[in-house]
């Protein structure tokens, strides 16, 4: 028999886990390599090298590598673990929705080549793009197929900024009407973080309910990082809008403008706005607050860990009581996603003293935590490689490292990504 490589869905979206089998091979070593170009331009590979017995086979979710870029039996791990090979030749293009094709060689002993190609899809069958430009908002709508009416996520982006059209995408292929919604670097909107008013975000949730009429009116907001945070101030701020919140690596404070903000103002300038008025920030006039680890890398040349200094800052009491999130005014279900090895702040602590503060006030709704042990800041959604830990800024252009190890981030990705689907169905029923 002949060297023959299969997968199990060999083109179906990108957060359907893969089986990978190889059957025909030679007895001895086999060396499978994974080739990807991402629609960016950048260049992407990762090679493992397997002991192959007398039955010619190779199971990926039960054979551990005898050596390579990954080291346990691992499921997806030939995806996570790719490589970056070459950078980025088309920046612009990173949330790109076009289909991913990876390429898979496996040489045997005999150097018998077997290969199949997978195909990972974020924009899913039916489900119909819209760029929405009205009222002053800048976005991108995702309608599922079907006649609706469908429940609405809106997504929130981070202190990069931008649109998280991938996100949404893929709430929209499991039957939510998603909006990826941009405030900053976004069409129409202004380069920075500074001074960004809530009543935008209001704006936002009152159009989304006039224009898409959601089902049951069920809104849910879906942020990460600084959109995390700006997620749980929305929640907080207009309870009658919100339905569920959703924190990815959230913040329990408000912060400044950090590295996001105007070249010509403080990092503990104003990020958020209210009525006018600036959002008190755990920076501002902040005797504790401490630059030094926000700046600079715990050895010359490596990447910047920047989340002591977070630490740092909160230990002025009257600046962290100041700053805090008022949580208990949301009303609804909330969803805290923490990675234990955040490079990037500390997103546990931020996550649990949340979750603490819901329990205390007697929360009504549902309060998830999920804690990834060993992961960092960068947790999204599974299929994607996991081995870029340290990443330039896309405002400050500094790097910066978010923490956690590759295996611990896909794990992570994937766990995350189970329980964001379960609350989410939950949450709508609830409301229903």
């Amino acid at each position: 028999m002949s060297a023959q490589l299969f997968i199990d869905h060999p083109d179906d979206l990108i957060d359907r886990p893969r089986q990978i089998h190889a059957v025909g091979l030679a007895e001895g070593v086999a060396t499978l390599t994974t080739d990807f170009v991402h629609a960016d331009g950048s260049i992407w590979q990762s090679v493992a090298r397997f002991d192959i017995d007398g039955s010619g086979v190779l199971n990926l979710d039960t054979a551990a590598p005898i050596e390579g870029d990954w080291s346990l039996a691992e499921p997806g791990a030939f995806i996570w673990a790719l490589r970056k090979q070459s950078g980025p030749t088309d920046p612009s293009s990173s949330e790109s929705l076009a289909p991913r094709e990876l390429k898979l060689q496996l040489h045997d002993a005999k150097d018998e080549v077997a290969t199949a190609t997978l195909t990972q899809r974020i924009l899913a069958d039916g489900v119909v793009r819209r760029e929405v430009r009205e009222q002053g908002l800048s976005g991108t709508l995702f309608t599922p197929p079907g006649t609706g009416p469908f429940p609405l996520v809106i997504v929130l982006n981070g202190s990069g900024g931008g649109m998280p059209e991938s996100r949404a995408a893929l709430f929209a292929a499991q039957g939510y009407q998603s909006l990826a919604l941009g405030y900053f670097k976004a069409p129409g909107r202004p380069d920075y973080i500074s001074e960004t008013p809530l009543e935008y975000f209001e704006q936002a949730l009152i159009w989304a309910r006039q224009a898409l009429q959601p089902r049951a009116d069920f809104i849910a907001v879906a942020g990460h990082s600084r959109g995390g945070e700006l997620a749980l101030l929305l929640g907080a701020t207009y309870p009658d809008l919100v339905s569920a919140v959703m924190g990815y690596v959230p913040s329990a404070v408000v912060h400044g403008t950090l590295r996001a903000g105007r070249p010509d103002e403080p990092r503990d300038a104003v990020a958020w706005t209210y009525q006018g008025q600036p959002l008190r920030n755990i920076w501002q006039e902040n005797p504790a607050a401490d630059w030094h680890a926000f700046d600079h890398p715990p050895e010359p040349g490596a990447p910047i860990r920047q989340a002591p200094a977070f630490v740092a800052v909160e230990q002025h009491a009257a600046s962290l009581t100041a700053a805090r999130i008022p949580v208990e005014r949301i009303a609804g279900p909330v969803l805290l996603i923490s990675g234990s090895d955040d490079g990037f702040w500390p997103s546990r602590d931020y996550c649990r003293r949340i979750e603490e503060t819901l329990r205390a006030h007697r929360h009504r709704w549902p309060v998830e935590h999920v804690e990834n042990n060993g992961a960092g800041h960068a947790i999204g959604f599974p299929g994607v490689p996991t081995t870029d830990i340290a990443r330039v800024h896309p405002v400050a252009g500094v790097v910066i490292d978010g923490g956690g190890t590759a295996l611990e981030n896909a794990r992570a990705n994937q766990r995350s990504w189970e329980r964001v689907l379960v609350f989410l169905a939950a949450a709508t029923s609830a409301q229903s």
